[in-house]
């Protein structure tokens, strides 16, 4: 059996070099697990650990927040269960799931739903446990609601419209002008960041009374805009930025007594993580949580880590491994 190494931070994407070990059946602990990992997602946030810049990440690991797999160890009414999941803790702090082998702990098992693909379960972790974490610090929105997402077709953005839908809001989305709309995404207004008219289309939309809720994907592109739509006591969520070094119009923003609400789901171990993607499982069995029809990720080997990391890196998006023969 196989799995990924990484030594130590690499100096930059070109120069990620990620080891291929053979990799024993571990054993586990009374409070634990053995997960055989069928599929696992390679998320920019494995690539961004790899190069040094999470600040938490130890060396040497195996990579890897998200995963599905079957149980092969721990407890009997586990045993041949399919699982799947994510955590902050999972190939940043400990061993992750670019492996044949991932140990969780007993209280991070979580079955994954019959009506979605293993390669769906593969990717849902680190996108939907974002979008859950916010919605949960700045509250889910209420049926009826206009719902702004900035960077609506990212991952984090999918997730975070096909949730709102779920509550019964109503989603405008914006997106980059050269970004195409993915099939089957849950917003019922779609406009591009760089339309002349956009902050008149946005009001139009409300009637002028602004939004309650921007979930801003992206940070920096979107921060003024934000400071415009946004009603009195409005709330943004911020995941991630480009720009560091952000200025804007503070007076709008205490005038308004807006509230900003920060995510950052490396602090939620895998029990945290996994306990927030639970919360999906009646939407998902009774079809109310539609995921969007996206192409299928590019699915890799083991062997081919290295490229899989920078064409993530450059690209974006969630690639995938296939550990099923590792």
């Amino acid at each position: 059996m196989k799995s990924l190494q990484l030594l130590g931070p690499s100096a930059s994407p070109e120069d990620i070099q990620v080891s291929v070990v053979s990799q024993q059946m571990p054993t586990c602990g009374p409070t634990e697990a053995v997960v055989r990992v069928l599929m696992a997602a390679i998320n920019p946030s494995d690539v961004k650990a790899s190069l040094g810049h999470m600040p938490q990440a130890v060396f040497p690991r195996t990579p890897g927040r998200d995963y599905v797999g079957i149980v092969e160890q721990g407890p009997k009414n586990w045993l041949g269960k399919t699982v799947f999941g994510s955590g902050g803790d999972v190939g940043i702090t400990r061993d992750g799931s670019h492996a044949a082998y991932l140990v969780l702990p007993q209280r991070a098992l979580l079955e994954k739903p019959e009506a979605i693909t293993l390669n769906q379960a593969a990717c849902m972790g680190v996108p939907y446990v974002t979008a859950l974490d916010g919605y949960a610090k700045a509250g889910f929105p209420q049926p009826g609601e206009n719902i702004l997402i900035g960077g609506a077709m990212g991952k984090v953005g999918l997730a975070a419209a096909a949730i709102a839908k779920v509550y019964g809001a109503r989603v405008i989305g914006i997106k980059r002008k050269n970004t195409p709309a993915v099939p089957g995404h849950a917003c019922d207004v779609l406009f591009d960041l760089e339309d002349p008219d956009l902050l008149a289309k946005l009001m139009a939309e409300t009637q002028n009374q602004g939004y309650p809720l921007f979930y801003n994907t992206v940070g920096s592109p979107y921060l003024a805009l934000s400071l415009d739509v946004l009603m009195h006591k409005g709330k943004q969520i911020l995941i991630s930025t480009l720009a560091r070094d952000c200025p804007f119009d503070i007076f709008k923003f205490f005038r308004k007594e807006m509230t900003f609400f920060g995510v950052d789901t490396l602090k939620k171990d895998t029990v945290a993580s996994n306990h927030l993607l639970a919360q999906l499982l009646p939407h998902i069995a009774s079809g109310r949580l539609q995921l969007p029809q996206e192409d299928m990720p590019k699915i890799y080997t083991l062997d081919q880590a290295s490229e899989a990391f920078r064409n993530t890196f450059v690209n974006g998006g969630v690639g995938l491994f296939n550990i099923s023969e590792a």
